[in-house]
């Protein structure tokens, strides 16, 4: 009998599911599960029919980091090979990335987390930074892009005391963008995928790539990105624009009729 992948792939209307796939181990990231995490990532950079991928774990962890177990196994690290680390990876993605945080994210579950466009939690996940209680310092962008998104007060109370960041702590700090009950995640997130998906692709990749350059720069040069950006996207005409901006109206009449 075959055993199951390390990672689980899903596909359908634009959309691809990736899901860590070792429950047992709290989705922790294992040589093998960094690999096939590396040769989907590659795969989707050229996979036009996908527009959205969601970032999900299985069981009660989103993940737990690297394996550590692994990495202590001295037989182990003989054979070892380099892997870029998926949080970097992550994020040479044109498509959003939508992060369903099941449960634990931890150190470098942590980091793949704030590689995510849209981060989605429950109310049993949380979340750690435990480099500096095992001796190591982060390597992936944790120490840098983690007081960006939370301000440097609260990244340095997270990093410095190792303490877990509960998914209420964590939506009042602006980590992530709703906590909804587990049962609702993954419709939650494929939903807003399809939200996704009705926006003309070529104008959402180009905004994902501005919004995260530009957060990079200073803001005077950020605008002077975003005019550049603005002037090198050939827009449609204006009779689609026209025809186009009545669905959005239509839209947004619908929505506030739910509220």
């Amino acid at each position: 009998m075959m055993a199951e992948s390390v990672l689980l792939v899903e596909e359908h209307d634009g959309v691809c599911v990736l899901t860590l796939n070792r429950p047992e181990k709290l989705n922790a990231l294992s040589l093998a599960l960094r690999q096939r995490f590396q040769e989907e990532i590659l795969r989707l950079q050229q996979d036009d029919s996908i527009s959205v991928v969601i970032l999900t774990g299985a069981g009660r962890a989103f993940c737990a980091g690297l394996d550590l177990k692994e990495m202590g196994d001295a037989e182990f690290r003989k054979g070892e090979t380099p892997v870029t680390d998926p949080a970097t990876l992550l994020r040479t993605l044109k498509q959003p990335v939508i992060g369903a945080i099941n449960g634990l994210a931890v150190t470098g579950g942590l980091e793949i987390s704030l590689s995510c466009d849209i981060l989605l939690a429950t109310p049993e996940t949380r979340f750690a930074d435990t480099h500096a209680r095992v001796g190591l310092v982060a390597g992936w962008g944790l120490s840098q892009r983690l007081p960006r998104v939370i301000g440097p007060f609260r990244a340095k109370e997270m990093s410095l005391t190792g303490n877990f960041l509960s998914a209420e702590r964590a939506y009042e700090w602006g980590l992530v963008n709703r906590v909804v009950p587990r049962d609702e995640l993954m419709p939650t997130a494929l939903g807003m995928a399809q939200d996704m998906i009705s926006c003309v692709p070529e104008a959402m990749f180009t905004y994902k790539r501005m919004i995260d350059h530009g957060y990079d720069l200073p803001l005077g040069e950020a605008m002077n990105y975003e005019l550049e950006a603005n002037r090198a996207h050939r827009g449609p005409t204006p009779e689609t624009v026209a025809a186009r901006l009545s669905g959005v109206q239509s839209r947004g009449r619908a929505q506030a009729s739910k509220d």
